[in-house]
């Protein structure tokens, strides 16, 4: 049995799971300002458990092409608040941040997975993980920062690269002591990456199961999926189920999604379709 180990928790991976975007932003390409205040977003993380969401994923900083940093005081003021009331939930929470300050403080008030969509570049973001002998990490790929980053969408092996940066990243992390149990990686749907890319990590997505670490993916209303159905991301909903039921098809351990509660019945008419007793269903299982 597969189990990705985080601070308070041992997820077992031997089935998909959900994760549910919580965004303390007022910018976000998505619901940017529908839960910028705390109580607002608090509120939104219930919703989501009750969905069915496996774990919570709480970020106060905007990662859209072409957004703009917010302070480490202004981070920890969106997000701190929320943590302490997400982790009285009964589900791992993770915090999507690249700041070690944040890191620190998120992990003290009790956070259980570090996302970091710079994989602990950042100086003292590895030392910051490192100092939780249990938290978990999710290191995904990116180049540049997320002002700039399309500007650097050129490869010649989209897939292999991304593999060997991910192995890279990893390998500077269990240097540093963070076992393997800990980590689990993320391509970075949308991040330095054009459509076509975004599609050739998707259709050879076993691939990157070769860097021997469970896959996290972002697909939920991506623009890729506005590229493909001239849809606006509002109504997105349709083809994000689409790409998270292909992605937990070709061996994602985890979806991070917008929409849970319709992701957990997708996966769950997935679950009924293959092989009996294969795979449980996906939404609303224990994690011990």
């Amino acid at each position: 049995m597969a189990l990705w180990q985080t601070a308070r928790f041992d997820v077992d991976l031997s089935r998909p799971r959900v994760m549910g975007i919580v965004n303390v932003t007022p910018d976000s390409f998505s619901d940017g300002g529908r839960h910028a205040d705390a109580a607002a977003a608090c509120a939104h993380c219930e919703r989501l458990v009750a969905e069915g969401a496996d774990l919570l994923d709480i970020g106060g900083e905007s990662t859209r092409p072409g957004a703009v940093t917010p302070s480490v005081d202004e981070e920890l003021a969106r997000v701190l608040p929320v943590v302490r009331h997400a982790v009285t939930l009964g589900v791992p929470v993770s915090v999507d941040t690249s700041a070690p300050e944040v890191m620190r403080a998120v992990l003290d008030a009790g956070a259980d997975v570090v996302n970091d969509v710079r994989a602990l570049t950042r100086p003292g973001a590895l030392a910051a993980v490192a100092a939780h002998p249990r938290a978990g990490v999710c290191l995904m790929h990116m180049r540049g920062e997320p002002g700039t980053m399309q500007q650097q969408a050129a490869y010649d092996d989209v897939v292999a690269e991304v593999v060997a940066f991910v192995d890279e990243r990893a390998r500077a992390l269990r240097a540093r002591g963070i076992d393997a149990r800990r980590i689990v990686v993320d391509p970075g749907i949308g991040f330095a990456k054009s459509a076509a890319h975004n599609l050739e990590l998707l259709r050879r997505q076993r691939e990157l199961l070769g860097a021997g670490y469970p896959l996290l993916v972002g697909w939920s209303r991506k623009s890729t999926l506005g590229a493909i159905t001239g849809r606006p991301v509002g109504e997105r909903l349709a083809a994000s189920l689409a790409a998270a039921v292909l992605a937990v098809e070709r061996g994602a351990a985890i979806v991070r999604v917008h929409d849970v509660a319709p992701t957990v019945d997708a996966l769950k008419l997935w679950h009924a379709a293959t092989a009996a007793g294969a795979t449980p269903a996906a939404g609303g299982g224990t994690i011990t």
